[in-house]
């Protein structure tokens, strides 16, 4: 009797089940769409920067200066999709010293061949050693070199399209059209930085042109030439040009435990008198912009611990010189607390090849009996995943 009320149920509703099977819409019976191939991955990753910084007559400060995610994805063994979104100084407040949200990479590769692939999107400029290469354990330093913050202005990021490959044996080549620098934001003191559009509703009706060549085809040598060339002055009226050309070299050398980079890089501003005297009639001040900008540093880094299980350490020393009123178009004078030199020197600790713990003091001259730049002192705390 209890077997009979206990199955009664059980196959009333398997008969109900099948009748509600045989009225559903077809729709229903369609099989699940084809899995993803075998080469379609999604990947996760990240950096992170933490620093304290201690300026000569001020007070130490805290800053969680950049949190960074990764996300890419491979459509197929031939296209593949790259993006990085960047939180800076731990929260948006809508002004940059107050934090930023920034989409600095989104862009998709077609992967033709080992020598032409086309690249489009959002994408870093290729000039320089730093503005592509800036994860904290790759280099040495708390802060990024001076040279790749006010003459190159990294992290210098624009939407464009282009192509990259390899040639011949070492060679490797990318070249983009982007949107241009925007002239209206140039000052005296970092010189182009303020003009990068960062992709956000971009003018784009004379598109500037980037480029990088680079040389691998010896072991811990990589010597690289970059450029970029647009016309900035698409914000005035009357429009008038500010054709804009970034030149830069560099060099990195490593061997064993030695580490040694270089880099050279000039920027020069046509129609940097015009361009000063638009500003001044625009927000009653002059900007004293130069026509031309230049920087160059050296660096040599050694690791006097290698290989043990407690991780590896690395002392370095760089000198810098970097002037952002090199020469001036005329009847301006050079405001020569912009003539700066700067000796930093400080060690590294990596308890694993991803972590670095950093710190480093730095002296800052300027060519200005007036104005003293203050010296620092800084320690980091950076890894990536």
């Amino acid at each position: 009797m209890l077997h009979t009320i206990a199955t009664a149920p059980i196959r009333n509703t398997a008969i109900l089940a099948l009748a509600l099977l045989a009225a559903a819409p077809v729709r229903a019976q369609t099989p699940d769409p084809a899995p993803p191939s075998a080469e379609r991955t999604t990947g996760i990753s990240g950096y992170m920067d933490f620093h304290f910084n201690k300026h000569e007559f001020e007070d130490g400060r805290l800053d969680f200066h950049r949190f960074v995610l990764l996300i890419t994805h491979n459509f197929s063994d031939r296209i593949r999709f790259v993006s990085e979104l960047e939180l800076e100084h731990g929260f948006v407040e809508g002004l940059e010293e107050a934090g930023e949200l920034e989409l600095e990479q989104a862009y998709v590769d077609f992967l033709l061949s080992r020598r032409f692939n086309v690249r489009a999107g959002m994408m870093l400029v290729p000039v320089g050693i730093i503005n592509e290469r800036h994860e904290p354990p790759v280099y040495y330093g708390v802060e990024r070199p001076f040279v790749d913050t006010v003459i190159i202005p990294t992290t210098w990021f624009e939407a464009g399209v282009g192509v990259h490959g390899e040639v011949g044996r070492g060679w490797r080549y990318r070249a983009f059209v982007m949107s241009p620098l925007n002239a209206r934001k140039f000052n005296a003191e970092e010189g182009i930085r303020g003009g990068r559009q960062k992709g956000s509703d971009t003018n784009i009706g004379r598109p500037a042109v980037t480029g990088r060549l680079e040389y691998v085809g010896v072991r811990g040598l990589t010597v690289g030439a970059s450029f970029w060339t647009g016309r900035s002055g698409f914000e005035f009226r009357p429009r008038f040009d500010v054709p804009v050309t970034v030149g830069e070299a560099d060099v990195r050398y490593s061997r064993d435990r030695l580490e040694l980079r270089a880099q050279f890089a000039h920027v020069a501003v046509s129609n940097a008198g015009e361009l000063n005297d638009a500003l001044s009639r625009a927000v009653g001040v002059d900007p004293n912009v130069a026509s031309a900008m230049r920087g160059a540093y050296a660096e040599a880094g050694y690791r006097v611990l290698s290989g043990t299980r407690a991780g590896d350490v690395g002392i370095f020393t760089r000198y810098e010189n970097f002037d952002t009123q090199f020469r001036m178009p005329s009847g301006y004078l050079p405001l020569e607390e912009f003539n700066r030199d700067a000796f930093v020197f400080g060690g590294t600790y990596w308890p694993d090849p991803d972590i670095a713990i950093k710190v480093d003091y730095s002296i800052i001259r300027s060519q200005s009996s007036v104005v003293v730049s203050p010296n620092s002192f800084n320690v980091g705390l950076g890894w990536w995943f």
